[in-house]
């Protein structure tokens, strides 16, 4: 098993993770097989989409907010109530 950490700079962003995801694989020593993705924090997600285009990134983020916004009436008085629900729906795996 490959670890390694990932830092984020803003309360919502999407980070690209290719090349550190390679490097564990690298790492590994296994030639063939499949790599699993897989992030245990319960505001964080993991999900496969193209970096081509910044406006993908965007667009993911703003309409999470739409879903799911901050300021929505949640019982669960953390702060970050509407990460988890974003979480759940992005997933934290792949």
């Amino acid at each position: 098993m490959q670890q390694f950490e990932v830092q984020t700079r803003a309360r919502e962003e999407m980070i690209d993770i290719t090349r550190e995801t390679a490097e564990a694989v690298s790492r590994s020593g296994v030639d063939e097989g499949m790599a699993f993705v897989y992030v245990p924090h319960t505001t964080a997600a993991v999900t496969v989409n193209e970096n081509a285009d910044r406006d993908v990134q965007s667009d993911m983020l703003r309409h999470l907010r739409t879903l799911v916004p901050e300021d929505a009436a949640f019982r669960h008085a953390e702060g970050n109530s509407d990460g988890h629900l974003k979480a759940t729906l992005v997933g934290s795996t792949s």
